[in-house]
């Protein structure tokens, strides 16, 4: 009963996040949660140390090493830039964040892509005087959705393709989920435009590029995508291949970030 009690002011505390005028942040609240358990024996720290999984906390590492490359080399807003250009009215935006960033967290994982992703919804909000909350909601729903399909899209599906067995994860993952995936992000379009239809104004987007701040980050943090998609290929051809290596998951994320 006092884990539940526990959860529950954790659960209550992240929604209000402050409690008279100290504000909290969600790593304080969790952390604090944790020591609670602990110090009222609800579970051990031999327990404790043994549910910390080291692949999900070095995967989360190697993606987030990638995904602040990404952002600090300025290369991030450059790729926005190519992609967001063609989505002239909100409508098309709205759905350009879904899809693409929805896409993009199916591999670089959605607390990552919740990371790096902010930014650049917060730069297009300011840019076309749009509702940040709107975009922020879109990229929300992009990265929780999106990241369902893939076995490295959110750490909870990391843990059931090492712990369930699964021979080929990233085909399981796909052939499964794609479909769902895709009709619920139709959805949540539909969702975003019911609930903030006077947001979506029917005027002309014009977007113009972001430079790159540093040419030769920008070069490396080229080079870390492309490994993520070249290593994700081998990681489904080891299995096709019936190649008995023990490629895990987490050496695509550790393995990707080597040259950032």
């Amino acid at each position: 009963m006092i884990p539940i009690i526990i959860l529950l002011i954790v659960f209550v505390l992240i929604a209000i996040r402050q409690v008279g005028n100290l504000r909290l942040q969600i790593w304080q609240i969790m952390l604090s949660g944790a020591l609670a358990v602990l110090l009222t024996r609800q579970i051990s720290p031999t327990d404790a140390l043994k549910a910390i999984n080291i692949d999900v906390i070095l995967f989360l590492f190697g993606m987030f090493v990638v995904g602040q490359a990404l952002e600090k080399s300025g290369y991030l807003s450059h790729l926005s830039y190519k992609f967001f250009k063609r989505a002239k009215s909100v409508d098309s935006l709205i759905l350009f964040i879904l899809f693409g960033m929805g896409a993009a967290s199916a591999f670089l994982m959605n607390d990552t892509l919740a990371i790096i992703g902010t930014p650049v919804v917060l730069l297009l909000a300011k840019k076309h005087e749009m509702s940040p909350k709107l975009l922020l909601l879109t990229l929300a729903f992009a990265i929780t959705i999106g990241s369902v399909m893939s076995p490295i899209g959110n750490p909870q599906n990391i843990l059931v393709a090492i712990y369930g067995n699964v021979r080929n994860p990233f085909v399981a993952f796909f052939e499964f989920l794609f479909i769902p995936t895709i009709i619920n992000l139709f959805l949540a379009y539909l969702l975003l435009k019911t609930f903030y239809k006077d947001h979506f104004h029917s005027d002309i987007l014009n977007h113009s590029q972001e430079p790159i701040k540093d040419h030769n980050l920008a070069v490396l943090s080229k080079i870390s995508l492309g490994l993520i998609v070249f290593l994700v290929l081998v990681k489904i051809a080891t299995v096709f291949l019936d190649a008995q290596i023990d490629f895990r998951l987490t050496y695509i994320a550790l393995i990707s970030a080597l040259p950032v």
